[in-house]
């Protein structure tokens, strides 16, 4: 498990911008519960992360006409139990970190896997996220 003082500020990236953290098992499937739509981030140290990931989720909250009524994270390598249980929801997707998940009443209808993100900008992480809102939000 990574320490908090090296997974604080990549956290806060998210945090700051409005997403809810899911620190536990039941956390998750309190939030996945929820009607209408979800967006899923599990959040992680890599560098694609760090600059494609997280810059292109907060570009696509705040750009989105259409937006997700709830919006979570989780941290892979932190909260362990919370992000096993998110992944238990994400399949039959592999475990891949990050990921972003448009999740709509509980069931993922849009997802973007580590392979997806890396080596990509940000802008374009946002932009297939915003055809994804427009889409189902």
């Amino acid at each position: 498990m990574y320490p908090l003082e090296i997974v604080a500020p990549m956290k806060s990236e998210l945090t700051g911008n409005g997403f809810e953290e899911l620190l536990t098992s039941t956390d998750v499937d309190n939030a996945v519960k929820q009607t209408g739509t979800s967006l899923l981030v599990i959040n992680s140290v890599c560098g694609c992360a760090a600059g494609a990931a997280r810059p292109g989720v907060v570009l696509a909250v705040r750009n989105a006409n259409k937006k997700p009524d709830h919006l979570f994270t989780t941290f892979a390598g932190y909260d362990v139990d919370a992000v096993k249980q998110a992944r238990n929801y994400l399949l039959p997707y592999p475990p891949s970190s990050p990921a972003i998940a448009l999740l709509k009443d509980g069931k993922v209808v849009h997802m973007i896997e580590r392979h997806m993100i890396e080596g990509r900008p940000a802008q374009m992480i946002a932009a297939n996220l915003l055809e994804a809102f427009e889409t189902y939000c």
